[in-house]
């Protein structure tokens, strides 16, 4: 298989791992803290998903890219949770900007806060797992690891 390709397909199931690792743990820490996943209110109900959208965006990419060599296992781990935290955290101040009327001032340090708080500190979290997960299925098919089969696909003999 082409390394190119398999990078992409890898990239894109830990891409939909990562976005219901986010999804799972912003309603658990919701819930059980009894918190609002965007404190401000003017801001609206479409920052987080789209932020968190972005975030989810990174991964997919940065893991697409680097996965194409997965022998560097820290280096795509860092640069997955800290693409994945800077785009959750830029998208946040945008979405801020447009959204409210204030400075931006005022949206760089609700998007700076949004990010350091625990909705913001899960996105890298989540991201750097997933990574580690990714990275280990990269090396293992670059290395001639099969694919898991169904019980029905299994010959006899095995």
């Amino acid at each position: 298989m082409d390394p190119r390709r398999n990078a992409w397909t890898v990239a894109g199931f830990a891409a939909a791992l990562d976005l219901a690792l986010v999804v799972c743990a912003y309603g658990f820490v919701s819930l059980l803290a009894d918190v609002e996943v965007v404190a401000d209110a003017e801001v609206g109900v479409l920052v987080a998903p789209v932020a968190v959208g972005a975030s989810v965006l990174a991964v997919l990419l940065t893991l697409g890219l680097r996965l194409v060599r997965p022998e560097r296992m820290a280096a795509t781990v860092v640069l997955t949770a800290v693409g994945s935290w800077l785009a959750l955290v830029v998208v946040a101040v945008v979405g801020h900007v447009v959204s409210s009327t204030g400075s931006v001032m005022q949206s760089v340090a609700f998007g700076v806060l949004y990010g350091f708080g625990w909705f913001g500190l899960l996105v890298p979290v989540a991201a750097a797992i997933v990574a580690v997960l990714a990275v280990l299925v990269a090396r293992g098919r670059q290395h001639g690891m099969a694919r898991p089969r169904w019980p029905w696909e299994r010959d006899e003999d095995e």
